[in-house]
């Protein structure tokens, strides 16, 4: 089936998380997820990081606009700031248009 994604901005996030305060990185991503889904614009979100620190998080927005306003929210800079200073080893940030998407769902049974 195709995703309905198509035509809207990827803001991709690749980072590696440092071993630092990890109770403030959980609370802080919490709040960000909750955020960013108030924010116009938004449209969804897919994450994953793995044993070794690096994620990848891509945020799906309606528009470059809706994305430039979301790097811009005041709260979320303030986050990015720290993780700046305390939760990235680094991170890399790209932004992208949909130009196609698939999805798959296996159908699983009653157990």
């Amino acid at each position: 089936m195709d995703d309905d994604r198509n035509g809207q901005v990827a803001v991709i996030f690749v980072s590696q998380r440092t071993a630092a305060d990890d109770a403030g990185y959980a609370a802080a991503a919490d709040a960000m997820d909750r955020l960013a889904a108030a924010q116009p614009g938004y449209r969804g979100i897919d994450s994953a990081r793995g044993t070794d620190g690096i994620g990848v998080t891509v945020s799906y927005w309606r528009d470059e606009a809706a994305a430039i306003a979301w790097r811009g929210q005041v709260d979320h800079a303030a986050i990015r700031e720290m993780g700046r200073a305390r939760w990235y080893a680094w991170y890399t940030v790209s932004v992208a248009t949909v130009t196609r998407g698939y999805r798959w769902d296996a159908i699983v049974g009653p157990a």
